[in-house]
């Protein structure tokens, strides 16, 4: 807000804009008295203006790939006494981060060749009982044997997880397992007309999920995808 009324005090006047956005013009004031004389900040902001110069220079230095631990201990050891919460607090303020290690990983790609079933729900994730609406995904979790993929379908009407599964990849016969065991557990009937919300990734095999329902369930449930990839 004081940017704002920086860029626009000269056209509509300070205490006017400061009226419209419902902040104190004596806030604003004090503000551009600091603006102008950097004596007048409080001490940690006056080192935190010495610090970023040094902190910036050590991580562009070291090809921008250093985080918080390696930028503080340099810093350090160039006599630059500083802790280490502060160079972390000052590089998420200037957007500043290292190379983390490891692979990043991707659960969702969208297959554009697909079939895609309308949208039945609308982003209205509401339900009136049980067995009207499951909303279905799955996720990664990393652990000492390597990244776990965990698929599970919820109840949107008690918020319960009805069916899960772990697998070591990304198939689909483990998504479809989860979905087997929803239906094992809830026994759905005919009439509950019940819907299965699924984003459109091809890895979750929701489009197979379709087929193996109307093969094995007799058309007991209705399957669609939205119509964005999530």
């Amino acid at each position: 807000m004081r940017t704002f009324v920086d860029t626009h005090r000269e056209a509509f006047g300070v205490e006017p804009i400061c009226n419209v956005l419902q902040i104190a013009p004596s806030g604003y004031w004090r503000h551009a008295a600091r603006q102008h004389d950097p004596s007048l900040l409080c001490a940690r902001s006056r080192r935190d203006a010495n610090l970023i110069p040094e902190l910036q220079r050590v991580w562009q230095a070291n090809m921008q790939v250093y985080g918080a631990d390696k930028v503080w201990r340099q810093m350090n050891r160039e006599g630059i006494t500083v802790a280490r919460c502060t160079v972390e607090r000052l590089m998420k303020r200037l957007g500043l981060q290292g190379v983390r290690r490891g692979k990043v990983v991707r659960t969702t790609v969208a297959d554009p060749a697909a079939a895609c079933p309308l949208d039945k729900v609308n982003r209205q994730f509401k339900a009136d009982r049980p067995n009207q609406l499951w909303v279905s995904d799955f996720t990664y979790v990393s652990t000492w044997q390597g990244w776990l993929y965990v698929a599970f379908i919820i109840d949107v009407f008690a918020r319960r997880i009805v069916g899960w599964r772990v697998s070591r990849s990304m198939r689909t016969d483990f998504v479809l397992d989860a979905l087997e065991q929803a239906l094992y557990d809830r026994q759905p009937e005919r009439t509950d007309a019940l819907i299965h919300h699924s984003d459109r990734g091809v890895q979750g095999g929701f489009y197979r999920s379709l087929q193996h329902l109307q093969i094995g369930g007799a058309n007991r449930m209705l399957i669609f995808a939205t119509p964005e990839a999530a």
